[in-house]
């Protein structure tokens, strides 16, 4: 474990009221605690926030490379319309 320092902090007096509190009910065992479990609490917040945009940026990084042709919706309407007689008339073929 590494050499603890120790800092000096500011805060506002509801975040004090808070972490007194905390030590208070018993919760904590001291305000140094407090705000080691609120650091890494604000740690695993960060990490997971990296995490969403690395998805985010490959998710947009493979939908830019996407050769498939880019089509509007009222084009795939159109397309699905056509395939959809296709097999009707097909169908009403093989029938008679």
């Amino acid at each position: 474990m590494e050499a603890a320092e120790k800092l000096s902090i500011t805060v506002t007096p509801a975040m004090a009221r808070m972490i007194r509190e905390r030590v208070d009910d018993g919760s904590f065992g001291s305000a140094s605690e407090v705000i080691r479990a609120a650091l890494r609490a604000f740690q695993r917040e960060e990490e997971e926030h990296a995490e969403r945009m690395a998805s985010i940026r490959a998710r947009v990084k493979a939908s830019i490379e996407d050769t498939r042709p880019n089509l509007s919706g009222e084009q795939i309407r159109d397309r699905l319309k056509k395939l959809a007689e296709q097999y009707s008339s097909r169908a009403d073929d093989s029938a008679a």
